[in-house]
């Protein structure tokens, strides 16, 4: 059975993203459109939905990575500040657009929290691996090769 290290991730989030939209826990907050990702970020990310694919891509990191904490989820989700000619210097991302996301994540029951970290529980895993077979089926129609290694 095909898991989430056998699709590309863009996929899989974008599908993951969709699914959420339909869990009634997992909404943005009224600030959601006016914020920042972090204080590397110039501006507000210019998709509407951008919540849900930052909710979808913390579930596959978590996922991957699990179990996980805050600190390395800002690090993860930072990025590179250039401040006048000076050189760049990294950046974490805002800790509250993450804390937020996963509280809704784990209220939905597909995230729980551990003394090590953020895990991913048995139905967020196989809510990802179910959408990663979808995914590879649907690949591996569009290119038979890929078919051998189911």
């Amino acid at each position: 059975m095909p898991t989430v290290y056998d699709v590309p991730p863009d996929l899989l989030i974008q599908r993951l993203a969709e699914h959420l939209k339909k869990i009634p826990q997992i909404q943005p907050p009224p600030w959601a459109m006016f914020v920042k990702t972090g204080s590397h970020a110039e501006r507000p990310p210019q998709n509407r939905d951008w919540w849900y694919y930052r909710c979808a891509s913390l579930l596959r990191k978590i996922y991957l990575h699990g179990p996980i904490g805050l600190t390395d989820l800002m690090s993860a989700y930072g990025g590179r500040k250039q401040v006048g000619y000076k050189l760049a210097h990294h950046r974490d991302a805002g800790s509250s657009i993450i804390r937020k996301a996963l509280a809704q994540l784990q209220a939905a029951g597909l995230v729980e929290k551990t003394p090590k970290g953020r895990v991913i529980t048995p139905e967020g895993r196989s809510l990802l691996d179910r959408l990663s077979t979808v995914i590879y089926r649907e690949l591996a129609k569009k290119n038979p090769d890929l078919a051998r290694f189911m």
